[in-house]
């Protein structure tokens, strides 16, 4: 035992004197205790020079814009000043009153605060090619007003040729005349991925030059505030001001047009969003070229495949879309394409999404055969369609009617369901803006049932159950007898914006 203690002390001892002798050693190296780089430090002096390098190569290319509205041409002060006034006058307007959640980042700026006049606004742009084009978001620029720009050099211009386009948000203008711009590199967003740091530059509050830091936080979001949107989130701290800004990856190329940011106070909360640049530069070249995004179209009606519905149909979840409704004398209908068909892949590339497929279509070339690849009835087929020009007036609810009155509506209960229908008259037909003739309208739904569960709301039209079409109340007992709800009910419902797939399932 008394050897045994004596190791420990000596191994003890010779520990405490080695730790001394190396703060000793560091104490000579380093006689004033400065910190010595590390690995870490290594790196973060890596990425603050990707940074820096980003940002010195593409804000040349970025541009303040000034929107000032005729109702405020009139006014000395616009006219001697395009981009004076006092920044900090008036908090920041909320564009969107129907999601005050989600606000577009365009400032409005007054530059005399007792005026009644509609105030100028500042937003940003970014120059994506060297004679004078400038993208931005539509937003910024719509109103009619003159829209001035201002260089990073301090250069003042008044934009000519303003283009947008409402669907995406996205507009482009252009300024002539001028010499030595410095155009800004498009990257490719489809090779963006959550987690890629990326940097917001812009005019936020009116601060020219702004350039702030974050990373990719989601791709492919849909917020409600435009018709064509797939988004990419960051949270890079963007603010009002930002609006119609690059968002930029380290390689200093644009990946992104920043539009709208989540916020309760109306400024950066973490959450923000742009449109993808590739989006960004179709839409710009189709309206340099045409002056209006021509887009091609199907006419389908589609709906995400989720788990329920993919064993439904027999295909893996998120792996295609659904097919819910086929439009006569469309694309699709004269290529085939039925209701309940899944569409796995278009011209080549795996669809996994709706917002996906239907950006593909949109872009496809017009009157060009495009291979789709389909799932019916659990065998994979290969089907052309040629995609036509989408009319302008696509999308719109269409009411229909079918002649006269007929007798009154009979109408049932299905306790199982919790539903209550009866038949589809044509004078209801017209008023919810379907075809007449075709399913059954639900007429209530019990809180808390199955079908409440599912979805189902009165005014909606039952027009299949298991892939069976139904147009009596008879009909849907009839279709309705045998099934079970443990293993699920299929059910294709219309309404006038179009139709989609539910599935009725007892919860265990």
């Amino acid at each position: 035992m008394r050897k045994r203690s004596h190791f420990w002390f000596y191994g003890a001892a010779l520990t405490v004197a080695a730790v001394v002798l190396s703060a000793w050693a560091i104490a000579q190296d380093n006689p004033r205790g400065e910190n010595q780089p590390t690995v870490a430090h290594g790196y973060a002096k890596q990425l603050s020079t990707a940074f820096r390098g980003a940002a010195d190569e593409v804000l040349p290319a970025v541009v303040m814009l000034k929107n000032i509205p005729k109702a405020a041409e009139s006014s000395p002060r616009a006219e001697l000043r395009p981009f004076g006034g006092e920044m900090w006058s008036s908090p920041f307007g909320d564009l969107m009153p129907n999601h005050p959640e989600l606000r577009r980042f365009f400032e409005e700026m007054p530059s005399n605060p007792g005026t009644q006049r509609r105030a100028p606004g500042i937003g940003s742009g970014v120059i994506i090619d060297p004679s004078g084009v400038i993208l931005t978001n539509r937003h910024v620029v719509e109103g009619g007003g003159e829209i001035a720009v201002r260089l990073l050099d301090g250069r003042e211009f008044t934009a000519t040729d303003v283009k947008s386009d409402p669907k995406t948000d996205i507009a482009v203008i252009r300024i002539q005349g001028v010499k030595d711009l410095k155009a800004a590199r498009l990257g490719d967003s489809d090779e963006v991925a959550v987690g890629d740091w990326v940097l917001a530059l812009g005019q936020p509050f009116g601060l020219e030059g702004t350039v702030t830091a974050g990373i990719v936080s989601a791709k492919g979001r849909g917020i409600g505030i435009t018709d064509r949107e797939n988004f990419i989130q960051t949270d890079a701290a963007i603010n009002p001001g930002n609006s119609g800004g690059p968002l930029v990856n380290l390689d200093g190329e644009v990946i992104g047009i920043n539009t709208a940011i989540s916020s309760r106070s109306g400024g950066y909360q973490g959450v923000g969003f742009a449109v993808p640049v590739n989006l960004a530069n179709w839409v710009s070249r189709e309206l340099l070229e045409h002056g209006v995004v021509r887009r091609a179209y199907l006419g389908v009606a589609i709906q995400p495949v989720t788990h329920q519905l993919a064993e439904q149909f027999g295909v893996e979840t998120n792996k295609g879309v659904l097919v819910a409704n086929v439009q006569d004398d469309a694309p699709a209908a004269k290529a085939g394409l039925q209701a309940g068909d899944v569409i796995v892949s278009f011209d080549g590339t795996a669809v996994t999404s709706p917002a996906q497929l239907q950006g593909l279509v949109e872009k496809a070339e017009v009157g060009q055969k495009q291979k789709l690849s389909i799932i019916r009835d659990g065998k994979r087929l290969s089907i052309d369609v040629t995609c036509l020009e989408m009319p302008q007036e696509y999308g719109l609810s269409r009411n229909s009617s079918s002649g006269s009155g007929s007798a009154a509506p009979r109408q049932s209960q299905f306790d199982k369901l919790g539903i209550a229908a009866e038949d589809l008259t044509a004078e209801v037909a017209e008023q919810l803006g379907v075809e007449s003739g075709q399913g059954v309208v639900i007429t209530s739904v019990k809180p808390g049932s199955i079908a409440d569960l599912a979805g189902l709301r009165p005014g909606l039209v039952i027009a299949e159950v298991n892939r069976k079409a139904v147009n009596s109340v008879n009909e849907l007992r009839e279709a309705l007898k045998d099934q079970q709800l443990e293993t699920g009910i299929l059910l294709l419902v219309r309404d006038g914006s179009g139709a989609r797939f539910i599935v009725l399932r007892a919860r265990g």
